[in-house]
């Protein structure tokens, strides 16, 4: 089989948008000729991923400069490449109804045009059992469970930005008449069912793993579908879609109520078993932690942190479920990737101007695998920020004594795999020996991050604002050997990994139990041991000034969702994650602060500096569907607030 994605080139890439629902084909007279042979239907199968979103860009993933994991260089230079900072007004609150910033309903405003990709879906599905004997019937089978998966996940991903959407079952005719075409939206239950029966339908027909690596990754296999599965069921469940009291008055000119009143605990039960299955389909698949292994001379402390930072980057290894050849990561890792020699700022090897806040610095745990501010021997807040000379056991992380932030000191593993910062040390990108090993030339980098430095801010563009680069999106290959010389390594970017589903399954257990126990524990445990951490209760029993957080089902719940925004830091995870755990309204309207850029010596350099307050209400928890759609048919109602 052609790589799905070669076939894109052949000009198949729909662009254009919708005023409304596009349910009416523009191609109805030659649709037929697109299924009169393999070829022509595999162009088709194309066509139908070519809407996937642009995740892992900062220009098309509001989950990016819409956290608060990021910040960044606010200047016109980068309009294009930052989508005109769709992502910050949105977080600053200046979504809108008139023309919403990442219209999926439309198309428009960088978002991708759904539904347009679902008729496209349902058009396939109607057309591929046409094609007689050029196309087998197990590629028949599995071109259209494809199909349904892509169906099933553009729905999915309408769902969880509107909440209850018009489910689009079959295409309409083109006799349609109005009324016909002035659709409701289906209630948020029925939603979910109607994708689950989706994906469920696709699995049987899906391959448990790729056999042509080569030229067929990006395929939909059976892990990809169950762990969708998953994350949708997990996702119906959580406060913000279960029993909602937010969402509880939205209705229909058929006063159909879109959401139920009341909590269903019974739905965490249904998602452990979807996350069970999931699980069971990756472990069938070939999936398992990622280990770096490209250097084996190397310390076991680099090791485990390049094992934490390539899991994102090192292309389709084990860990990530789900991908696409289009998600390459190079905008992203060049906006974040800092320069290793300070001339290269005037040539542009990277052009670093993402970076991340204090807010996600203060969330990773301390060496003990607990909470800074929980830790029983970290320090007081009121000193994280106080220079302090790196300890000679913190060789691989920072270069021993050199003056840096208390808070960059006896940190967990995943904190250095994140993130780099003044003093820090930096293993790849041009050098593959650790500190003392071989030529200086050869040994891990150490970034000089303040004002005028080689890393830090050397004019008003092109540093990392806050003091904190991300490590995690920047390749280890991606290689600067010389002043004059740099190269991007492409990558694939996780949209599904095993530690995602782990923790959505240790979530969906502690909500369907009454209190935590053993198996609760089991897989956010099996998380923490690659990171080199010990078990949640033993942690929280030996370092924690809250021994006993872990048995209680309040204390547990904290406890997982912390370590799926430490886990899952950087991936576009978080944004979603809150939303659905209505967390938003808390975090997302607290200072957005960095350390102090213009700072040249150590002491002003390590100063708290805040750079904005977000503005998140209640209604931004859903988006709103533009106003028109509302003019142009009666039967859509907006979502709550947003009238």
């Amino acid at each position: 089989m052609k790589n799905i994605f070669l076939t894109i080139i052949t000009g198949i890439f729909v662009m254009s948008c919708s005023d409304y629902l596009d349910v009416v084909p523009d191609n109805v007279p030659v649709i037929e000729h697109a299924f009169l042979d393999r070829t022509g239907t595999e162009r088709y199968l194309a066509t139908c991923y070519t809407y996937l979103p642009y995740f892992s860009n900062p220009n098309g993933d509001a989950a990016i400069l819409g956290s608060d994991e990021f910040y960044c260089v606010e200047d016109p230079y980068y309009n294009g490449i930052a989508g005109n900072y769709y992502g910050l007004k949105v977080r600053r609150g200046e979504q809108n109804t008139n023309s919403p910033l990442f219209n999926v309903w439309d198309g428009l405003n960088n978002g991708r045009a759904m539904f347009r990709a679902l008729r496209d879906c349902n058009l396939f599905l109607e057309n591929i059992y046409n094609v007689g004997a050029d196309l087998s019937e197990a590629e028949t089978r599995q071109w259209a469970a494809e199909v349904k998966y892509l169906k099933a996940f553009y729905h999915y991903y309408l769902l969880i930005n509107y909440g209850p959407i018009p489910l689009q079952k079959v295409s309409l005719p083109i006799s349609a008449n109005s009324e016909e075409v002035r659709v409701y939206r289906d209630p948020f239950d029925e939603c979910v069912d109607y994708i689950a029966t989706l994906l469920d339908e696709a699995i049987p027909d899906l391959p448990s793993a790729i056999q042509i690596r080569s030229t067929d990754m990006g395929h939909i296999t059976r892990p990809i579908a169950a762990a969708l599965k998953a994350k949708l069921l997990v996702f119906a469940a959580s406060p913000l879609f279960n029993g909602n009291p937010d969402f509880a008055g939205l209705k229909d000119n058929r006063q159909t109520a879109l959401f139920t009143a009341t909590e269903d605990k019974s739905k965490w039960t249904r998602a452990v078993e979807a996350c069970k299955q999931a699980i069971d389909e990756a472990a069938l698949g070939g999936h398992d932690f990622y280990e770096f292994t490209k250097y084996p001379n190397i310390s076991d402390s680099t090791k485990r942190l390049m094992s934490l930072r390539s899991v994102v980057t090192d292309r389709w290894n084990k860990e990530i479920i789900w991908s696409a050849d289009r998600y390459t990561m190079y905008d992203y890792q060049r906006a974040s990737t800092p320069f290793f020699f300070g001339s290269q700022s005037t040539w542009m090897p990277t052009d670093p101007w993402l970076c991340a806040t204090l807010a996600t610095v203060e969330m990773f745990y301390s060496n003990h695998g607990v909470p800074i501010d929980e830790d029983i021997e970290f320090a007081d807040r009121n000193r994280w920020y106080n220079p302090t000379p790196a300890p000679a056991d913190h060789k691989f992380f920072i270069k021993p004594g050199y003056e840096t932030a208390l808070i960059n000191i006896d940190r967990e593993t995943r904190f250095y795999a994140n993130l780099a910062f003044d003093g820090c040390v930096w293993f790849g990108n041009g050098r593959y020996k650790d500190p003392g090993q071989g030529a200086e030339s050869e040994q891990s980098w150490v970034l000089k991050t303040k004002a005028g430095e080689e890393n830090g801010k050397r004019s008003s563009m092109r540093y990392a604002m806050t003091g904190y680069y991300i490590r995690k999106s920047s390749h280890y290959e991606s290689a600067s050997p010389s002043q004059s010389s740099n190269v991007i390594i492409p990558s694939t970017f996780p949209l599904i990994r095993l530690a995602d589903i782990y923790l959505l399954y240790a979530e969906a257990l502690n909500e369907s139990k009454s209190a935590p126990d053993a198996e609760v524990y089991e897989y956010i445990d099996k998380v923490r041991e690659r990171a080199g951490l010990p078990g949640v209760v033993e942690s929280w029993r030996e370092w924690s000034k809250y021994p006993s957080k872990p048995t209680t089902q309040e204390g547990m719940r904290e406890i997982i969702q912390r370590e799926r925004m430490i886990e899952l830091a950087f991936e576009g995870v978080r944004y979603w994650d809150i939303r659905r755990w209505k967390t938003a309204y808390d975090l997302l309207n607290k200072p957005i602060q960095g350390l102090n850029p213009n700072g040249a010596t150590t002491q002003d350099y390590n100063n708290v500096v805040t750079y904005e307050i977000p503005n998140f209400t209640t209604k931004e928890y859903l988006s709103p569907i533009r106003q028109y759609n509302i003019r142009v048919n009666a039967n859509l109602v907006q979502n709550p607030y947003w009238e």
